[in-house]
């Protein structure tokens, strides 16, 4: 196995179209194709099923993807590494965090983190809907900050953070926020905010609905930036995660019944192939008080 066949079978992955893969990959085509036929003979199956527009990776072929992903990104991160040395650079790591989770329990633990390890830059990122731990496995990221995953992964370490409950979020000055715990016909009369990003929402509804309550959303988003903000001005009532508030002005109270919570975890590539200095950063997220 050469190297270049692992760029030429990245950019078939990427393209799925042998001329185009041949483009970016600066050969013909027909140099293209022997090499992933040599790379297919070699790993003992076919990588992608051949047909026409309709063409997709195999199982085998989504499984060695993965693989070649990592490789490439290690080649890079000891190329990187290599010029960090040489030229007394610092180390950037790309961290990605699920859009429903909000800042207000992390910014502590960053700047301890950056403070252990003064070489590093965290560059943050939005963890898109539909993504998850295999953006680690396949190089994207470096970690990701998300809610837990009901499929465990053994390519992964994945270290719990913290636990928190779904409460009702509204203005400090809200009817709502007088009472210490709020009764789930009360949510009934104000207008609801849907989070779409939300990973419980439906669980939420259900909830309700067994109750024998109907919540009618007045408003939609996944912009948790304008749902909050239309909370905190009292113009709407929204159930979110305790620690999800970005902004001034949202309280929470619990919801009567409504027991549902979340795992926040931390993941990362298991064993060596990490980056020294994001094994480092998993080791301080594993001491630090979450509380």
């Amino acid at each position: 196995m050469e190297l270049n066949q692992i760029n030429y079978f990245i950019n078939l992955a990427e393209t799925l179209n042998f001329t185009a893969a041949a483009r970016l990959s600066g050969v013909s085509q027909p140099s293209l194709t022997r090499a992933i036929r040599r790379l297919e003979e070699e790993l003992g199956g076919p990588l992608i099923y051949r047909d026409g527009k309709d063409s997709r990776l195999t199982g085998l072929g989504q499984d060695v993807e993965a693989e070649f992903r990592r490789i490439l990104v290690s080649i890079e991160s000891v190329r990187h590494n290599s010029e960090n040395w040489a030229m007394g650079r610092h180390r950037v790591l790309d961290v990605a965090v699920a859009l429903s989770i909000g800042p207000q329990a992390f910014t502590q633990f960053f700047e301890a983190a950056l403070e252990d390890a003064p070489s590093i830059e965290i560059k943050l990122h939005s963890l898109q809907s539909g993504d998850g731990t295999s953006e680690v496995l396949s190089g994207k990221y470096h970690a990701c900050i998300l809610p837990r995953e009901t499929k465990p992964d053994r390519k992964l370490d994945v270290l719990p953070l913290f636990r928190e409950r779904f409460l009702l979020g509204c203005a400090p000055n809200h009817p709502l926020a007088k009472r210490e715990i709020v009764r789930g016909q009360d949510l009934l009369e104000y207008p609801f905010v849907d989070r779409l990003k939300c990973e419980f929402r439906e669980q939420i509804y259900e909830h309700f609905v067994k109750q024998g309550m109907v919540i009618r959303p007045r408003f939609r988003s996944d912009r948790e930036d304008w749902i909050q903000r239309l909370v905190a001005e009292g113009r709407a009532i929204c159930i979110l995660p305790e620690r999800s508030g970005v902004g001034h002005g949202v309280v929470t109270r619990p919801i009567e019944g409504l027991m549902l919570e979340r795992e926040i975890v931390m993941a990362t590539v298991s064993g060596s192939t990490a980056p020294v200095e994001i094994r480092k950063m998993a080791q301080l997220a594993a001491r630090h008080d979450w509380k």
